[in-house]
């Protein structure tokens, strides 16, 4: 079985625009066909203070991983390409990729939750999300990506 999910993508450390192209191509290698991508956007940090800014972006994947082995991959890449996760909270980084959505499926266990549960609440998602599936409807708030960025 094949699903749709849907990835959002940040970096603001070292080359940021070569970071996003080896992670979606690396995703499309390990998880599956990448068949969207969102215009990339330069965003402030979000929850900590950095000089750098972010470079963000959504893609839609069609991916035959269950969300477990997804999240498994996604950690795979970041760490391949340099991230290093430290400490607690938010922090500069190589290569941040998270699951925002899967299918319509709702997640809730311990270290996965799908809809990622900040999707509303931040525009860095909100915008990129909205270039490609403006009028899909989150799965809990059950209102479009649309009505939620307004």
């Amino acid at each position: 079985m094949t699903v749709y999910a849907f990835l959002g993508l940040g970096t603001n450390l070292g080359d940021r625009e070569e970071n996003l192209r080896k992670a979606i191509a690396m995703i499309g290698e390990s998880i599956g066909t990448v068949v969207l991508c969102s215009s990339v956007y330069q965003t402030e940090p979000w929850g900590f203070q950095s000089e750098n800014e972010f470079l963000n972006a959504v893609i839609k994947v069609k991916t035959s991983l269950k969300p477990s082995g997804l999240l498994g991959r996604i950690l795979m890449i970041e760490a391949q390409l340099g991230r290093l996760r430290e400490g607690k909270g938010y922090s500069s980084r190589i290569i941040d990729i998270d699951i925002l959505l899967y299918g319509n499926e709702i997640i809730k266990k311990k270290g996965l939750q799908i809809p990622h549960p900040l999707i509303q609440d931040r525009r860095f998602t909100l915008v990129p999300l909205c270039d490609i599936a403006p009028e899909m409807v989150h799965p809990v708030l059950r209102k479009t990506f649309a009505e939620l960025l307004e």
